[in-house]
């Protein structure tokens, strides 16, 4: 049966990437809505003709280190008490699921260099800073409205990319396109491609899935390794070796912003593969063909 699906947030990279591939691919069975959250009109609007709501307006990308208290607020505003705000909205108006984009992020920072750090479902939420705290707070007070006709599914995915996606993929897919060299320094990172994304959603709203979800590419990301794929798709020569790594070492003894990007760059950041298995296939595109489709 057709499921009328909501959008609560226009224009975002998640939302714009969901709704074409939802009808590419499940024309039949998913039918998409979006609204704007900016203006506060979507409070005006009827929910009670959709079977889910999609959040995922939100703040990303924030600079933790010198923030006022004001921009501190505006997270917690939109990240925390609008999503909230919104599901309460959808619960009340008789939509059977809420779909919440949370993140990884609530999780804390990477790893610093040579440190590991593997999450596993049993790892207690610790973010590090507002953003991260904006995030777990709406990832907590949406699952405690959730009842036998309200089904809630939460995703907190790691990093995800794609053509024109925003964030530290294309920051790093521009230095791959531009330096002569990188170092070869070895971690482990989790990633997940907007397509894998994409179908993973299709598949937990057809099949009225709840709880909480992992998903992540099949894959896991070395940094390096992610530079020289780039690198090799753009057709730019680039020479990666460790002989460059003491540069990395160096970076991460200078405290502040400079070990911070060095952490986040080379750190080591990964889901236990097993918590984002399920009884679905949405891992369909590899690490090295989303590269290819991104870059391409």
């Amino acid at each position: 049966m057709m499921k009328r699906v909501l959008i609560t947030g226009a224009n975002s990279y998640i939302g714009v990437s969901f709704e074409q591939y939802a009808k590419d691919h499940y024309a039949d069975d998913l039918r998409i809505d979006t609204v704007d959250m900016i203006d506060g009109s979507w409070r005006e609007k009827d929910f009670s003709s959709f079977d889910i709501v999609f959040h995922v307006a939100g703040l990303a990308h924030a600079d933790v280190g010198k923030v006022d208290e004001a921009t501190k607020n505006k997270y917690y505003a939109i990240n925390t008490y609008l999503a909230i705000e919104t599901a309460k909205k959808a619960k009340e108006e008789g939509v059977k699921q809420f779909v919440f984009m949370s993140s990884a992020i609530i999780y804390g920072d990477s790893a610093g260099l040579g440190k590991t750090k593997r999450i596993t479902c049993d790892t207690e939420p610790m973010p590090s800073n507002f953003y991260g705290d904006s995030k777990w707070r709406a990832d907590k007070g949406i699952r405690e409205l959730e009842n036998e006709q309200f089904m809630v599914t939460v995703l907190r995915p790691p990093m995800i990319y794609g053509k024109g996606s925003k964030g530290n993929y294309p920051v790093l897919a521009s230095m791959a396109k531009k330096l002569p060299f990188f170092p070869d320094v070895p971690n482990e990172r989790s990633m997940l491609y907007i397509e894998n994304l994409c179908e993973f959603l299709c598949q937990v709203m057809i099949g009225e899935r709840r709880g909480i979800y992992w998903p992540q590419n099949a894959e896991y990301s070395k940094t390096s390794e992610l530079v020289r794929q780039i690198a090799r798709v753009s057709k730019h020569r680039m020479f990666v070796s460790k002989a460059f790594n003491w540069l990395v070492f160096l970076a991460t003894l200078i405290p502040g912003k400079t070990k911070g990007m060095a952490d986040k760059a080379f750190g080591n950041f990964s889901y236990d593969q097993s918590m984002s298995e399920y009884d679905f296939d949405y891992q369909i595109v590899s690490l090295i063909q989303s590269i290819e489709r991104t870059e391409g």
